[in-house]
């Protein structure tokens, strides 16, 4: 029967070794769990918002805002034209955020940007721990927030919510902080590609977004494979057609290259002003307002705020997708496109600045696209006969756009290729991202970012040489007193000098008082006392290769000569006199300024 047993579950214990065994397993088998779970969640998500924004904006307050052909998940004519509800509706949502984040989440206020930021935050921060509390709330409010109007995208509180998946799975599982923190990365990135169905883009903007100059490369694995399980199951509901129904746009003539490159530029500048405006309002008009009064004031303002713009202007209503599709086909005027870069950054800045729930992609991309669009439209006026597609610098804008201002230029170069399926504008759309990337080098959406790994609290322990090479061996070498060999003290004098001295490695010095070698007390210990050595062995005859150290030099550097010579000790010599010996370097001195070092870049972060 005992037989029986085990050859039954024989397939679950051998899944169970390899999980534990093998790395690339593991990750498959976590990878497609926080996939799956964050899928479910992008689900519930899309349809709350879709249902509430319908019942709230086109039943009730009778406003009819386009729709983009792969999102038109529900449909109806709309009610009696109410727009005064906006203010009931914003202002409510305004009050019920501020309340419910000063009772249970007040430490979000300093999460930064959005939910995508306080993702940053937490992968660099907070150990990949995020507090199941936190993406609850965010993400229910993010769904009010959207649906009545405000002017905020579904990406930031989806990958919050992915991450919080990822974060709760890591630590049901016992996960390390190291492996806590990819799940982390793995959870948004489903969660960004199921709400954007673009698997491949929505992994590639997680790993990267958290950097400035580098991307989290162990998470590239998990990160996929989460994103194409997220995708799958949401299109699986509401199908795989893009988001834009639109013609698919081709780059053919090289004479365009130009006008892109102009389009480079633009998204610079327009990206320095979303920023800074966004900062601007946030920092000097809701930060001082929230200190004075609290969050419910706060917030509530920005939802009146919102409210107002959005009776005036309806276009700015929302994420805007459907406002980017008739840009693409070449529906609206480059004044009214104008008005939207400026009006939707006013109102992203007043729903997002308040401490509102909500993200800063979409409406990222809105500007982005609003700018192409602007630049496509001019350019097809002067140049007829080169812009022959002005609808394709909506999307190009879009990418180069969002990369400029999250430093990312290549997962949003991707997802956008992904939105539309059709990589026909690869090469202006990395021309594009390029100029934008370095023209805009000093602005950054997402206030938690780190320029690189080495920034990364997540990658202190990784950074040895770097905390080495900022060590000098004058702070760390023993001075004092050395006992120096000459090349011609015979065995027998040898013996009584290393009995009676502590070091475990002396400095030959030769006729011209140089340092010509090092003995070393490992290579004498076999023969040490074989007396009839004594008359015929010196000491330049047993010593090794002269290996010296200056006070000016790193630590890197005395612990890559220690590696080569395999010495426990080097004699460290007067930079401008070498044959002057001011002390000796131990080996375990490295390994001490290391770890003091190490622990004190720990407490700090």
């Amino acid at each position: 029967m005992r037989a029986f047993l085990r050859i039954l579950f024989r397939p679950y214990t051998d899944l169970v070794r390899s999980y534990h065994s093998i790395l690339s397993f593991k990750w498959l088998a976590l990878g497609v769990v926080v996939g799956a779970l964050t899928g479910l969640g992008a689900v519930a998500f899309y349809v709350g918002v879709e249902a509430l924004g319908h019942l709230l904006l086109r039943h009730l307050a009778g406003f009819s805002l386009p729709v983009p052909a792969g999102e038109q998940l529900m449909s109806g004519d709309p009610g009696t034209y109410k727009p005064w509800l906006l203010f009931l509706f914003l202002g409510g949502v305004g009050l019920l955020t501020g309340w419910l984040v000063h009772r249970f989440v007040p430490q979000t206020r300093h999460g930064g940007t959005d939910g995508t930021d306080s993702m940053i935050k937490c992968f660099h921060r907070q150990e990949g721990h995020l507090a199941p509390v936190v993406p609850l709330i965010r993400v229910g409010t993010s769904v009010l927030t959207i649906a009545a109007g405000g002017s905020a995208g579904r990406e930031g509180p989806i990958s919050l919510l992915g991450a919080g998946f990822g974060s709760w799975l890591a630590g049901k599982l016992r996960l390390s902080v190291k492996e806590r923190r990819i799940m982390l990365l793995a959870g948004a990135a489903g969660g960004l590609g199921a709400i954007f169905r673009a698997p491949l883009g929505g992994a590639l903007t997680a790993v990267e977004v958290i950097y400035r100059e580098d991307f989290e490369a162990e998470a590239l694995l998990p990160s996929i494979l989460s994103s194409v399980v997220s995708y799958s199951i949401f299109t699986l509901i509401f199908g795989s057609e893009p988001i834009f129904g639109i013609p698919k746009f081709e780059f053919s003539d090289i004479r365009e290259l130009p006008v892109y490159a102009l389009l480079g530029l633009v998204c610079a500048v327009s990206g320095w002003f979303y920023v800074s405006t966004f900062r601007a309002i946030k920092y000097r008009v809701f930060w001082p307002l929230t200190d004075r009064f609290g969050f419910i004031p706060a917030m509530t303002l920005g939802g009146f705020g919102m409210a107002a713009l959005g009776v005036a202007f309806p276009e700015l209503l929302g994420g805007g997708t459907g406002w980017l599709e008739l840009a693409m086909l070449g529906k609206l005027s480059v004044a009214m496109m104008i008005g939207m870069v400026v009006g939707k950054t006013l109102a992203t800045s007043l729903v997002i600045g308040s401490g509102m729930s909500g993200g800063m992609f979409a409406p990222a991309l809105f500007v982005g696209g609003m700018s192409g669009g602007v630049v496509g439209t001019l350019g097809q006026r002067f140049f007829p006969g080169v812009v022959t597609e002005p609808g394709g610098y909506v999307l190009v804008g879009m990418a180069a756009f969002f990369s400029g201002v999250a430093n990312a230029p290549i997962g949003p170069l991707v997802m956008v290729c992904e939105l539309t399926q059709g990589y026909g504008l690869l090469a202006p759309l990395m021309l594009a991202s390029a100029v934008t990337l370095v023209l805009g080098r000093n602005v950054s959406l997402y206030e938690n970012q780190v320029d690189n790994k080495f920034e990364s609290p997540a990658h202190v322990s990784d950074a040895t040489i770097n905390i080495l090479e900022r060590e000098q061996v004058r702070d760390h070498y023993k001075p004092g007193r050395v006992s120096i060999v000459e090349e011609g003290t015979h065995f027998g004098a040898l013996t009584d000098i290393i009995v009676n001295a502590s070091e475990l490695c002396f400095p030959v010095r030769g006729a011209d008082d140089r340092i010509t070698g090092i003995l070393a007390v490992q290579d004498l210990r076999k023969v040490l006392y074989e007396e009839s050595l004594c008359e015929l062995l010196v000491a330049g005859d047993v010593a090794r290769k002269a290996v010296l150290l200056r006070p000016d030099e790193d630590l890197y550097t005395a612990l890559l000569k220690f590696v080569e010579s395999d010495l426990a000790q080097l004699p460290v010599v007067d930079s401008e006199d070498p044959t002057k010996v001011l002390g000796m370097l131990a080996r375990e001195d490295v390994f001490t300024a290391y770890a003091v070092t190490l622990k004190a870049m720990k407490a700090q972060a």
